[in-house]
């Protein structure tokens, strides 16, 4: 009854505990999310088929969320990053997030905890775009408190390391 339940309400059951192959498949995949089946199996010295077996079963329990590719800001035209923090009225954090994620530029949203309540990436071409969507468009979210920006002189992304 329990998982008619769940399965009615959308909600996907308790991921299963990974064991070392699927966390050396995890790594592989952050590494290369264009890696074939077969070199995935010859990595973690499984056969394909439980290669395959073992992916579609990461992406079933949503360990995997998709595939996408890592891009160098900069060098597609926008130049300027920020993180901006958030203080924002009680109980508002769902309106809120859904205003922010339609912000053009806007990379990553987290609720936090401490002297702010959301934290967000931004890539904009510029600083006076940057500018713009913060005084204009972020400031303007009745929800919206108060803000703080941080500008990024230089990032590096962890996963392109391994």
């Amino acid at each position: 009854m329990q998982g008619e339940q769940m399965a009615s309400s959308g909600e996907k059951p308790p991921a299963r505990p990974l064991d070392p192959i699927d966390r050396d498949i995890l790594r592989m995949l952050q590494a290369d999310g264009r890696a074939s089946i077969r070199s995935v199996a010859e990595h973690v010295h499984i056969s394909r088929a439980n290669a395959y077996a073992r992916i579609n079963r990461l992406l079933d329990d949503g360990v995997i969320r998709g595939f996408t590719a890592r891009v160098n800001q900069e060098r597609a035209g926008q130049g300027a990053s920020a993180y901006i923090t958030l203080k924002i009225v009680q109980n508002s954090w769902r309106t809120v997030r859904e205003k922010l994620g339609e912000l053009p530029g806007a990379a990553h949203i987290a609720l936090v905890s401490g002297d702010f309540d959301v934290l967000l990436l931004v890539h904009t071409p510029d600083n006076r775009s940057l500018r713009e969507l913060v005084l204009t468009r972020i400031q303007a979210i009745p929800e919206v408190l108060s803000t703080r920006t941080l500008l990024v002189f230089e990032e590096t992304d962890l996963d392109a390391e391994h």
